[in-house]
């Protein structure tokens, strides 16, 4: 009995290290460092949303970097149960603060450096939103129209809605921009009290169910 016990105990410790081990090559959504896969040449990320649904068709080639950290973004669930909290119509959508304030806090730094900028902003390009030179994190954006004036301040676009985007135009705008030039949510404060603080204000904000990468 104690040498089966002993052997027991021993394929549970192996067990328990492979799956460690496994988590650690897989990545965690919590650990920037460790979303580091490189992207396919083009693939597709369908979002499920509260308005139906859309897939953006990401092309390496076009922003290298920006395409890796969306990749890993959807692939590790970072944008699940995200909200749009930033609609203005006629100009774009944009999503990418995390519901959950922990994430915020250690994807907040976690940049990634500046694509050249190889396509315009038009209708349905995406495009990471940035604050300067190499500060792209994970907040992106959905041109609504032709935004070819963000190209040369360094917007580059790595992706488009290929199919969807009637979906996108649906997305809830009432409230329009944010604090404290306008009505909307105050980053800030989204930053730092997540989902909570968009519920309670801003009910009537779409957001995304689930976003998974389709190969």
């Amino acid at each position: 009995m104690k040498i089966r016990a002993i052997v027991l105990f021993s394929a549970a410790l192996l067990f328990g290290a492979l799956s460690v081990v496994g988590m650690a090559q897989a990545g965690n959504v919590g650990d920037p460092s460790s979303l580091k896969e490189k992207a396919p040449a083009t693939y597709k990320a369908k979002f499920d949303t509260s308005k139906g649904t859309f897939v953006i068709e990401v092309h390496r080639a076009w922003a290298p970097n920006g395409a890796d950290r969306f990749y890993n973004l959807v692939k590790s669930g970072y944008y699940n149960d995200v909200r749009f909290f930033r609609v203005i119509k006629g100009f774009m959508v944009q999503f990418g603060i995390s519901g959950n304030p922990d994430l915020n806090a250690v994807w907040r730094e976690a940049r990634i450096p500046d694509d050249d900028v190889t396509e315009s902003n038009q209708r349905g390009y995406v495009s990471f939103a940035t604050g300067g030179p190499n500060t792209r994190t994970t907040q992106v954006f959905i041109n609504f129209g032709n935004n070819s004036g963000l190209d040369g301040q360094g917007f580059s676009p790595f992706g488009q809605v290929v199919s969807g985007m009637n979906v996108v135009d649906a997305l809830y705008g009432g409230y329009g921009e944010g604090a404290p030039r306008g009505n909307g949510p105050d980053q800030g404060r989204l930053q730092g009290r997540g989902n909570a603080y968009l519920n309670a204000d801003f009910p009537k904000l779409d957001y995304i169910k689930k976003a998974t990468i389709e190969q």
